[in-house]
């Protein structure tokens, strides 16, 4: 009698985004035990552990106070610097790290890519959510600093629209997600790219009101200031400092551009990446 054996091969041959969010939803547990994965290898050879949750922005802000407040003299509307600058570094470490981090997707984990199926999408989704975490982490120390401040000063002035935090922070997952993954899909043939990006985030930075204000900008600007509404991060960062500062300017042409391009790129990033995860294995 002879031996058969059957090899069944499978694979994703469709790249329709209804089937990317059928998949999600069927991986649900994978993409649980990706989060867990992320939160928990991240600090878990370092001594400090979880304590740089707290240190790391700390620090920065700290270093932006003074280098940018100090020194430079930039204007912080008023509001206390150290206070000022951690909202911007708070917002600021999710989207950066949630972007550098999908954007590398297919390199960290080819070996995975290699051996078995899922869906990939699982892999950025998951970095996005383990992301969140230490994002609330962040967040919560600086509430506490909003109470401390507001108690202290007359001019910080926490408002309703602290209700939009969930749609700001909704709109900063979906634009790094895209970026990401149409940035992870490119690398695939141009290794070179990540390395634009690393210092590409840098830059970004200084165009994105982390450390200055709209304000600031339009007195040092003049008209021109209006271009820095092109990046689709500036509405967002002015929004949260309007709602738990209480300065900040609120545009809704900026913020409807930024709500189309929010969509339009990580519809485009989810596709590119479909179209390219089917081939990724055999380029690398």
């Amino acid at each position: 009698m002879k031996n058969s054996r059957v090899n069944t091969i499978v694979e994703n041959d469709s790249v329709s985004l209804l089937s990317t969010f059928r998949n999600i939803f069927a991986y649900k547990d994978l993409l649980y035990m990706f989060v867990k994965r992320d939160f928990v290898s991240y600090y878990k050879q370092t001594i400090l552990g979880p304590i740089w949750f707290f240190l790391q922005p700390l620090f920065t802000t700290l270093i932006y106070v003074f280098i940018f407040n100090k020194v430079a003299k930039l204007s912080t509307d008023g509001i206390p610097s150290v206070l000022f600058y951690f909202s911007g570094v708070t917002l600021w470490n999710y989207f950066s790290e949630c972007l550098t981090k999908t954007s590398t997707t297919f390199r960290d984990n080819a070996s995975i890519f290699g051996k078995v199926y899922f869906p990939r999408i699982i892999l950025p989704i998951s970095i996005i959510i383990s992301n969140l975490i230490k994002f609330l982490i962040q967040y919560i120390i600086f509430i506490s600093l909003v109470v401390f401040y507001k108690f202290r000063y007359d001019n910080v002035m926490p408002n309703m629209l602290i209700f939009t935090t969930p749609v700001i922070i909704f709109f900063l997952a979906m634009i790094s997600l895209g970026l990401g993954l149409i940035t992870t899909a490119l690398t695939t043939k141009y290794r070179d790219l990540i390395f634009l990006l690393t210092f590409g985030v840098q830059l970004f930075m200084y165009v994105t009101p982390v450390i200055f204000p709209i304000s600031e900008a339009s007195r040092q600007l003049g008209k021109y200031a209006n271009l820095l509404y092109l990046n689709p991060l500036t509405s967002l960062f002015e929004l949260f400092r309007n709602a738990y500062l209480g300065v900040g300017q609120i545009n809704y042409m900026a913020m409807s551009y930024t709500f189309v391009f929010s969509v339009v790129i990580v519809l485009s990033g989810m596709y590119i990446f479909n179209k390219v995860e089917k081939n990724f294995v055999d380029t690398v």
